[in-house]
């Protein structure tokens, strides 16, 4: 029986590519490690924790707890399992104060509860003595046993070998602990399908992981019509007595690799929803309308078919437990995520955009990289690259460009457009209001269920492989779109429309990290493989007053670093005209505006960040190829620095200074600073820089740096950290100029 029961559980684990043995199902807490007392000492945000994640027993002998030092989530599991405490334990905060079944789905349009217990008195706390009393409720899914195991890769990455990424290379799979419950139907129902709820928690960080698999053992298909993935009753943010506009929500980022459409950290309708909760009836909102219920669920559907012998997997959510309300420590624990979860997001190289498919425009933009650096060419839009020629002849003009590239040390990446165009009304999204084309999230959008839409990735997936390309500038990615046709072969209808075209462009981009392509996409796939989103502009802002770009510049990257890493956003220069503006906003000739073009390079790449250099070269004279030559050595000089965290200083406003720093405490130089004077005047000024985030404690020594001075040239000042772990030098910046300060 064991071994039948492993063999069905191996089965459960993800698409069958990406499937990972699991050690053998058991019910035995006492066969766990005894939970540790002591929770993780110090700051994991300074010094990683030295404890690592585990499965740990109780000894009332049916609680199990997943326990890193820093958070705790625990289960009984009996008479039912069931989430009973979630635990930030640095400050000692218990977030949980009810129980709820941990996942609920509807199969034949019947819905099951997987899990849970019944008979909480009150919906406000959750007293452990009353578990011994609660009930589990006979039409729900039960759980039969659990595994314990290391977490394993969602997908294989293969790194790039060209473009280098930020500092150290992270691990791939991120190194934790594996919890897998699994749950059998009500007696007298669904024989033969079974539930696995998965859970992972990672060394180091206050972050779960949560996914189902449902397997069809049985003789007949079972629908899945609906599924919820998460639902935790969390302790609410505040208790407002009256009608509220604004609630503050619990102090958790949530996230799934379920995302589409932007970013969503800012949204409010995507799979992650926070609800009130009618059975919380102690709560101090009269009405009952306190946000106070976590439920993650796709938006619609996914409505799908589960053959006998096949295996279903949900989304994952992703579970972020903060100690601080603070936005700079929230970001901080946001970006270290980020880099986990995401680690080839940290991929940042040079990036020419280059406006000319020509062979000989390529073959001069490969050659201005490799004299200046730079590390990868993009055929931008509009310059005549079309991936979906899938001809002899173009693919035999790409591969042999690529092949330059290559034996220069240069990169080659191209771009499509994939949504916000029309196709045809056959082969566009069919509005559910209207059942005609149109009401697309852009207007009018192709379905890539349709035909074209599912020849388009085979197309795709032909070129990339047939030209070696490094990487696809993806315009336009699948935005969310649902779609009423039940004519396309990609899809059955409209409730299973938006699950089977994100599942159609998720797999291509897992596929593309599995070969080593890298993914510039407008919206945040980073957990399914994308590389790089936009840090955050408006496109025809390049079209301003050259010196009005730069100070909107920084703003962008001011804004978009609270939450992304440097190397998670790009940003734009505009070497030749973009939406227009005219020779006031363009740097062409490049020879005539060194002085704006260098600004443009002191400002990305003192935010560590990299923009899309748009034109049809890089350099037009000796003067300018040594000025982005020693700009692009500086970077690399203080790479691995410059690509760490920020710590935002003062936002640029054009009336004072304004500036970041960069923070690292693992590497021998500690921080950076990146000050910048946007006025006509030079000016002198005390600057507190915050060095608590680079380990520093009672004093550091700094000198200044700059593309222009040797390496190890210029005079150091010691300077000694006040009581709140900052220090004050006195800084001259030139006017339109920038100073860049070197910590250690």
């Amino acid at each position: 029986m064991t071994l039948l029961l492993w063999l069905a559980l191996a089965l459960m684990v993800g698409r069958p590519s990406f499937a990972h043995p699991l050690p053998p199902m058991t019910s035995d807490v006492s066969r766990l490690p005894l939970l540790p007392v002591k929770s993780s000492i110090g700051d994991w945000l300074v010094r990683r924790p030295v404890r690592k994640a585990g499965l740990y027993q109780d000894p009332d002998g049916h609680t199990l707890h997943l326990d890193n030092g820093l958070v705790r989530r625990s289960f009984r599991i009996a008479p039912n399992a069931v989430t009973v405490a979630l635990e930030e334990r640095g400050k000692g905060v218990e977030l949980l104060r009810a129980v709820k079944p941990e996942a609920e789905l509807e199969l034949d349009g019947v819905r099951y509860p997987v899990g849970g217990l019944s008979g909480q008195p009150d919906g406000a706390y959750l007293s452990l003595a009353w578990l011994d009393s609660m009930t589990a409720d006979p039409g729900a899914f039960r759980c039969i046993g659990f595994t314990v195991g290391k977490t394993a890769e969602r997908f294989p990455w293969k790194r790039p070998s060209g473009p280098p990424d930020s500092g150290k290379p992270a691990p791939w799979p991120p190194p934790g602990v594996a919890l897998t419950l699994t749950f059998a139907p009500p007696r007298g129902r669904l024989g033969g399908v079974t539930v696995a709820v998965h859970y992972e928690l990672y060394d180091g960080l206050p972050l779960f992981s949560k996914w189902l698999t449902l397997r069809n053992e049985g003789a007949r298909p079972v629908r899945l019509n609906r599924i919820v993935v998460e639902r935790l009753g969390v302790v609410e943010a505040e208790s407002v007595v009256d009608a509220a506009d604004r609630w503050r929500l619990p102090n958790m980022t949530v996230l799934t690799d379920y995302s589409f459409g932007g970013d969503p950290l800012a949204k409010r309708d995507g799979p992650v929803r926070w609800l009130t909760d009618p059975e919380y009836a102690t709560q101090v909102n009269y009405l009952l309308q306190t946000p106070c219920l976590l439920e993650v669920a796709p938006p619609l559907g996914p409505d799908v078919e589960v053959n006998p012998d096949e295996t279903f997997e949900s989304f994952r959510v992703f579970e972020l437990l903060h100690d601080s309300t603070d936005r700079e420590r929230q970001g901080l624990a946001i970006r270290r995520m980020f880099r986990t979860l995401a680690p080839w997001a940290m991929e940042n190289p040079f990036m020419h955009h280059l406006t000319d498919s020509r062979p000989e425009a390529v073959r001069l933009a490969v050659d201005q990289c490799a004299a200046v650096g730079f590390e990868r060419v993009i055929l931008s839009f509009g310059s005549g690259l079309n991936m979906e020629d899938d001809s002899a002849a173009n693919l035999s003009r790409y591969r042999e460009l690529a092949e330059y590239a290559h034996e220069r040390g240069v990169s080659l990446g191209g771009y499509s457009l994939l949504a916000s165009r029309h196709i045809s009304d056959e082969d566009d999204v069919i509005s559910p209001k209207t059942m005609k084309p149109g009401d697309a999230i852009f207007g009018q959008s192709p379905c890539l269920g349709s035909r074209w839409g599912i020849d388009y990735f085979r197309k795709l997936r032909h070129f990339l492989k047939a030209t070696r390309f490094d990487l696809l500038e993806h315009d336009g990615s699948y935005p969310g779109d649902v779609c009423a046709s039940t004519t396309h072969p990609g899809h059955r209808g409209l409730d299973d429309s938006q699950w089977t075209q994100y599942v159609r462009i998720a797999d291509f981009y897992r596929e593309c990290r599995a070969q080593g392509i890298s993914l510039n996409v407008p919206d945040w796939y980073f957990l399914v493989g994308s590389t790089k989103v936009a840090m955050g502009y408006r496109e025809t802002n390049w079209s301003l007053p050259r010196a009005r770009q730069h100070i909107h510049a920084r703003q962008n990257l001011y804004d978009g670093t609270w939450e992304k890493t440097p190397s998670m956003g790009w940003m734009f220069v505009p070497l030749s005209e973009y939406h227009g503006g005219g020779a006031a906003a363009t740097l062409e000739p490049l020879k005539d505006h060194l002085e704006e073009y260098e600004q443009h390079l002191a400002n990305t790449i003192g935010y560590g960040a990299q923009a899309c250099y748009r034109g049809p070269r890089l350099f037009d004279s000796p003067e300018t190829e040594a000025l982005v030559k020693r700009w692009v050595a500086f970077h690399k000089r203080y790479r691995a620095l410059l690509e760490s965290d920020v710590i935002h200083l003062r936002r640029a406003d054009g009336r004072d200074w304004d500036g970041v720093l960069h923070v690292n405490p693992t590497l021998p130089q500690k921080g950076l600073a990146a000050l910048y004077n946007p006025t006509d005047t030079p000016m002198t000024r005390v600057i507190p820089l915050p060095l608590y985030y680079t380990g520093l404690r009672t004093k550091a020594i700094i000198r200044m740096i700059s593309p222009d001075a040797p390496p190890e040239g210029g005079a150091e000042k010691t300077l000694r950290l006040t009581r709140d772990g900052a220090i004050r030098p006195t800084v001259t910046l030139p006017a339109h100029g920038c100073v860049f300060l070197l910590i250690r």
